[in-house]
């Protein structure tokens, strides 16, 4: 096979891998993991389910790759954060309900010992985590205004983001998720407005 035909199948692969990641994220936003089939993804991009397999052999290593899009999305650092640059991924993740909401489905099911996402999400929150408190550290030194240290208060900088989302997802018209985001930041002492 010359070079430019493989070169094309593999683009063309890559990208029927995408179509499928993306049609998982929908499944699973609509059903739940335990809810999604492998044959949901397949019908929703043309394919049969022994087709699907091909590309993803299976539905862990499908969720794992939903998962991995999903950071790309969200761009969680290895770098340093700012904090005011929280504020903007907030916003962000209110334009798109369905990611949020995929997210946060996956991340209920996975605290379930049994749940093939639970050792990434334990991953995933300890390297946020880590990566809040240098922001916080960067921010306000080794204590924040109110006396906490920056670990934390990294804790709850990350549980006020989710649970925001939570809110958000449940009453969009009560909870004004950038807003009380932006709120919290000023508790914190960071660079948050009241108002």
């Amino acid at each position: 096979m010359p070079y430019g035909d493989a070169m094309s199948t593999r683009a063309r692969s890559e990208e029927r891998r995408a179509e499928i990641v993306r049609a998982a994220l929908e499944v699973i936003a609509e059903r739940g993991y335990r809810g999604a089939s492998m044959a949901a993804v397949a019908e929703r991009v043309g394919l049969t389910q022994q087709g699907l397999l091909h590309y993803f052999p299976t539905k862990d290593a499908l969720l794992v790759a939903v998962l991995k899009e999903r950071d790309q999305w969200d761009a969680v650092p290895d770098s340093p954060w700012r904090l005011d640059l929280l504020a903007s991924l907030v916003e962000y993740n209110a334009m798109r309900p369905g990611i949020v909401q995929t997210f946060s489905a996956l991340l209920g099911e996975s605290v379930t010992e049994d749940h093939p996402a639970r050792a990434y999400f334990t991953e995933r929150y300890g390297r946020v985590r880590a990566t809040m408190t240098e922001a916080l550290r960067s921010e306000h030194g080794e204590r924040l205004p109110g006396g906490l240290t920056p670990e934390r208060a990294a804790v709850l900088l990350v549980a006020v983001m989710d649970g925001l989302q939570y809110q958000w997802l449940l009453d969009p018209e009560a909870v004004d998720m950038p807003e009380a985001f932006r709120d919290f930041l000023g508790l914190l002492g960071g660079t948050g407005e009241s108002g």
